[in-house]
């Protein structure tokens, strides 16, 4: 059994995000998926096909750590367990988001295959939890999109249990993933990543 209360402000938490990424135009119309962990077996996350600029209390659903619904008939994402094998590997992660921005999506087609986004040297690279200087380096892999969802999710466990300290990943033609302690702290990552795919795809234009 799953906390109410807590369920309930993980819910408004979860409907204030759809809100601001579909108000910037970073989760279009059904696209995306957010959740919010309530306890160590329990997650909130958005049900399927709802749009996330005007989702409800009835758009969120709870589901344990395996993707199975808890007292609902509601389906839930199909990429759900790409969410819960994050609260699996870290405890303190409190919110996942995955959006659908253009950026996102054209950035992901433009790294080669078998590579990975390298950031370095911005300034708002310090939006992300844990990183305190501009002088490091942001290491964001690109995975290959699949209807497979629980050979992706085991691939993403598997890289960021040796890369503990990533803030996100990229599926190639599909969008982003990110999180954090709190659902606010996810917000600015996705607005940080935002800003960082703008200037890599402009240095891509004017670069030679």
């Amino acid at each position: 059994m799953f906390d109410v209360t807590r369920y309930a402000k993980a819910a408004d938490s979860i409907i204030e995000a759809g809100r601001f990424l579909y108000q910037r135009g970073w989760s279009p119309a059904t696209s995306s998926n957010y959740s919010a962990r309530l306890d160590e077996q329990h997650i909130a996350i958005t049900v399927s096909g709802r749009h996330k600029g005007d989702l409800g209390s009835g758009d969120v659903m709870v589901v344990d750590l395996a993707g199975n619904p808890v007292q609902s008939s509601s389906r839930s994402s199909a990429e759900t367990r790409l969410h819960t094998v994050l609260y699996e590997l870290f405890p303190e992660v409190g919110a996942v988001v995955h959006t659908h921005s253009v950026k996102a999506t054209v950035l992901s087609r433009l790294v080669s295959a078998g590579h990975s986004l390298i950031l370095e040297g911005y300034e708002l690279q310090k939006a992300f939890s844990g990183v305190d200087t501009h002088e490091s380096t942001l290491t964001i892999p690109v995975f290959n999109n699949s209807q497979d969802i629980d050979a992706l999710a085991e691939k993403t466990k598997q890289w960021f249990a040796s890369h503990p300290g990533q803030p996100g990943y990229l599926i190639r033609g599909h969008g982003l993933y990110t999180w954090g302690e709190t659902m606010k702290d996810c917000l600015r990552h996705v607005e940080a990543f935002e800003f960082l795919f703008e200037c890599e795809l402009e240095a891509m234009r004017v670069r030679p």
